[in-house]
């Protein structure tokens, strides 16, 4: 039997109708030789410094840069329960081929590796790789599934950048907020987006008209229009 493992509860149900898995169970589907269960966003997540070194319990600029020598992963508490159906399905002696149907992209990739280690599984990988969730894009996937070695490195550099973003926020959220006494949170991402934001409404703001010119020339029917000159 396979087990396919998609990465959100809609898409399950649209793989489930297409591969012949129709009957409903506690968090998931089965039949026709396949279990289609999900997952819910992140189900499992880098922990945080505290749970790593205790030294990195309180904030203080003393104990940046925080830099673990190995990062530690848990389940959220928020999807626990979905993480031990698919546990439970991963570590199934009925199960020999786990297919991964998480997005296909770098994410979905990291989704998936993060729920399949943590449940210390070591079944075979496939791969589906499709970008629509039409009834015949989902039969070529699966006429064309994919060997999970293949996509190793795409999910080292997911691995990577989550790492990434763990480090910048820890690390500057820490920083800003011991600095200025308040409670600041940092992202690699989040903060330069806020950013760009802030310095656009001020610039709508504080705007003001200036007066400026232009130079129009006509001649039969060719017309030249210049820039704007202060």
């Amino acid at each position: 039997m396979k087990l396919v493992i998609a990465e959100k509860p809609s898409v399950a149900v649209a793989i489930a109708k297409v591969i012949g898995a129709r009957t409903r169970k506690n968090g998931y589907y089965e039949g026709n030789g396949y279990i289609v269960s999900w997952c819910v966003g992140h189900l499992i997540q880098m922990a945080s410094p505290d749970k790593i070194d205790e030294k990195w319990k309180k904030w203080s600029i003393d104990t940046l840069p925080i830099i673990p020598e190995e990062y530690i992963y848990e389940v959220s508490k928020s999807t626990k329960k979905q993480y031990g159906v698919l546990k439970k399905l991963l570590n199934d002696k009925n199960i020999d081929t786990v297919i991964n149907a998480c997005d296909a992209g770098r994410e979905g990739e990291l989704i998936f590796r993060l729920v399949y280690n943590q449940a210390k599984c070591k079944k075979k990988i496939q791969r589906l790789w499709i970008s629509s969730m039409e009834n015949k894009a989902i039969e070529d996937g699966f006429r064309n599934l994919r060997d999970g070695e293949n996509f190793e490195d795409l999910y080292r550099s997911a691995s990577a950048r989550a790492i990434a973003d763990w480090l910048v926020g820890m690390n500057l959220s820490r920083l800003y907020s011991c600095i200025y006494k308040e409670t600041y949170s940092v992202g690699r991402v989040q903060t330069p987006t806020l950013y760009l934001i802030a310095k656009r409404d001020s610039e709508i703001n504080l705007f003001k008209k200036q007066k400026y010119y232009t130079v129009d020339l006509s001649y039969g029917g060719l017309k030249l229009v210049s820039d704007r000159i202060d």
